[in-house]
């Protein structure tokens, strides 16, 4: 088989080391009943991997010419999709199947990597956990704390949806062609238990504006908003309209998002 070129425009870096491989494979614990979503398979490194955990896999490849080495491995459990999964019907897709719970396993392109998550997130396909990997400095944006420089708008959009956890760093040799940073594997758990939200649009647009200008406090970036009533909240936890939206924990964005919302 010929010599398979990697297109730097998709991201493609493929890993290539066994135990990384056997790692992520074996980090979620799968169940026969168990449906998994792989995004970008590649050459079939990691989905053989989960192949042996004998569960039905939906892999989504944008570039067909992988087909020849994904169509070796497919096999009734395995279905392979040569789509952009931004532009996929996951529900339609998933609802052939019986299962268990469902997981999404990406190695993710820095470039495309949140569109693809908020992909999933809006599909409301209700999965269980995800396991991705991103670049190191993007896991630790989406595991960050307040009062810290990666803690943002992202960070609390994604842990208003799941607990949030960055497994273990792979350098960037375990990859083909090796990228110039490393990366890092993060798994996303559903949230067992829900915020008590009472209007998720104020939520996500304060959150939003809060972080506008993110070197401006909240009294500047929320002008457009009842500053006395943010103020009541913020007091009320040792916070002030001087602080700025990084030092605010979600929990106060949430309070005050139901405050604005009586």
């Amino acid at each position: 088989m010929a010599e398979f070129k990697h297109k730097k425009s998709l991201g493609q870096n493929f890993l290539k080391d066994e135990k990384v491989l056997n790692d992520i494979a074996q980090a979620i614990k799968l169940e026969e009943n168990d449906l998994v979503i792989e995004i970008g398979p590649g050459q079939g490194a990691l989905t053989k991997k989960l192949q042996n955990e004998n569960v039905n896999l939906i892999c989504y490849e944008i570039d067909e010419r992988t087909k020849p080495y994904l169509d070796k491995i497919k096999n009734g459990k395995t279905n392979i999709i040569y789509q952009d999964i931004l532009k996929s019907d996951l529900q339609k897709d998933i609802s052939f199947y019986k299962y268990e719970k469902l997981y999404v396993i990406a190695n993710l392109p820095y470039y495309i990597t949140t569109p693809i998550i908020k992909k999933i997130i809006e599909s409301n396909i209700n999965v269980d956990g995800m396991l991705l990997m991103v670049q190191d400095e993007v896991a630790n944006r989406f595991c960050a704390q307040p009062k810290s420089k990666e803690y943002g708008s992202l960070t609390i959009y994604l842990n208003y949806y799941f607990e949030i956890k960055k497994l273990f760093v792979v350098p960037s040799y375990c990859f083909e062609p090796a990228p110039k940073v490393d990366s890092a594997v993060v798994e996303f758990a559903k949230r067992k238990k829900t915020w008590q939200l009472k209007n998720e649009e104020i939520f996500f647009n304060l959150v939003k504006e809060a972080f506008h200008l993110k070197r401006k406090n909240l009294k500047n970036n929320l002008v457009n908003y009842d500053l006395e009533k943010i103020d009541k909240i913020l007091e009320e936890n040792n916070l002030s309209l001087q602080n700025r939206a990084e030092e605010i924990p979600i929990e106060v964005f949430i309070k005050i998002a139901n405050f604005l919302s009586k």
